[in-house]
């Protein structure tokens, strides 16, 4: 979400006649685009901040803005005392504070502005069509801000805000834009991305909304993420099935494998539920891979219960794991409620059981995938060889003096490893 709300700010600023600059020190506006959703991701941002003072300090006529997760939904007095010399505080998803910032400081009129299709980053509704994306491949395409769920853990509706879905409309317009400009796969986004349009009874669901992109002659590819398994609805996966530009590739956290913990996270399922969804998912999509999410070292969690998370894993031998050690946020119920008492090395012992066991299990399954042959969307060159994703969102390399961004070739795969695939190109180009 952040690479999104990131790249559309530079859109706008391209579009007032900024261009990219390699280094934060020789750019005139410099943003901050922030993530709090671990205090490792919070300290680092503040370690950047300061780091840029002594250049306001110096060329105070710099702009520093500051945006995202940190700044909020709400206002927050002490971080703009605590950093005076920040000139913007945006909120998440919403560069409109900068844009008119700098519309003002080089007397600009905002009305006029306001009527130009170019800054309709303006409107209120803080998200925009993008105007321009280069040569980018894929692209991410928010439709879901904001998250109403409220895992304990979770500091995400207090900074985001609520959840609200963005019109259909809007949504179709900017993927036909996108693929206008070259791009071959979306992938669409929410905190809860299967709850899209439940907060209006005028929009469509996810599956409705997946069938009307699924339209759209020159895109290829669609992806969404990330699930949750209590809307994962058997409309929705057999939508994915029926639809073939729809990747065979999900993203369902389960944060635990034990009832008691996933109970005090306030997830909303069992342990056995999730299993019967993982069951359904590959039931109902063959071939399909899926990545989950595991938060290690939840209060009060046992050697006991780590274990069934463990054991959970074992068993559903998923493609990807994306781990995390607890850490209590800000305004949470958890950091009110419930004491961080699992030491934090004991939470990189569990961390590190389980990335062990993921890079077993991931080798194993790829390894299935020797002498196969993949379809691959090629995006970019990679240290001297073509960089791409499989439609099991597998990243495949290979070699070859053809321009292949933007081309869907197959290829053969002659070795695998845990992280990644490669392989030879097999037939001619398409």
């Amino acid at each position: 979400m952040n690479v999104a709300d990131s790249q559309r700010l530079s859109t706008a600023l391209e579009d007032l006649g900024y261009e990219p600059s390699p280094k934060a020190e020789d750019a005139d506006v410099v943003v901050l685009n922030t993530c709090v959703v671990r205090q490792s991701a919070e300290d680092k941002a503040y370690g950047r901040l300061t780091s840029l003072q002594p250049l306001k300090t110096k060329h105070p006529e710099r702009v520093i803005a500051l945006m995202g997760c940190l700044v909020g939904v709400k206002d927050n007095p002490k971080l703009k005392t605590r950093f005076p010399y920040v000139d913007v505080f945006a909120p998440p998803s919403n560069p409109a504070p900068l844009i008119k910032f700098l519309l003002e400081r080089d007397g600009k009129d905002l009305a006029d502005a306001e009527k130009d299709t170019r800054y309709s980053i303006l409107d209120e509704s803080h998200l925009l069509p993008l105007s321009q994306i280069g040569r980018a491949v894929t692209a991410n395409l928010p439709i879901v801000s904001g998250c109403s769920h409220a895992c304990t853990y979770c500091v995400i509706p207090y900074r985001r805000g609520i959840e609200v879905s963005r019109p259909p409309e809007e949504i179709l317009m900017e993927a036909r834009q996108l693929a206008d400009q070259g791009v071959k796969e979306i992938t669409l986004l929410g905190q809860i991305v299967d709850r899209y349009g439940m907060d209006s009874g005028d929009f469509p669901s996810l599956s409705g909304l997946l069938r009307r992109l699924h339209a759209i002659d020159r895109l290829e590819r669609i992806r969404f993420l990330t699930s949750h398994p209590n809307w994962m609805t058997d409309e929705l996966l057999h939508t994915a099935a029926d639809l073939p530009k729809v990747m065979p590739h999900v993203e369902v956290p389960v944060q635990a494998g034990d009832d008691e913990v996933l109970l005090q996270m306030r997830r909303g399922y069992t342990s056995g539920e999730f299993r019967d969804l993982i069951g359904r998912i590959r039931s109902c999509i063959p071939g399909v891979s899926i990545g989950t999410d595991v938060i290690v070292g939840f209060p009060n969690e046992t050697d006991a219960q780590f274990q069934n998370t463990f054991d959970l894993l074992s068993e559903l031998r998923m493609d990807v794991v994306h781990l995390a050690r607890y850490s209590p946020r800000p305004d949470t119920w958890a950091s009110r409620n419930l004491e961080d008492n699992v030491s934090d090395e004991e939470k990189w012992r569990r961390f590190r059981l389980l990335e062990d066991l993921q890079e077993k299990i991931a080798a194993g399954i790829h390894e299935t995938l020797m002498d196969q042959t993949v379809q691959v969307l090629f995006e970019e060159i990679h240290k001297n060889r073509w960089k791409g994703r499989s439609e099991t969102n597998k990243l495949v390399f290979t070699e070859s003096g053809d321009d292949l961004r933007g081309h869907i070739r197959q290829v053969r795969i002659m070795r695998t490893g845990a992280w990644s695939l490669s392989g030879t190109l097999v037939g001619p180009a398409g």
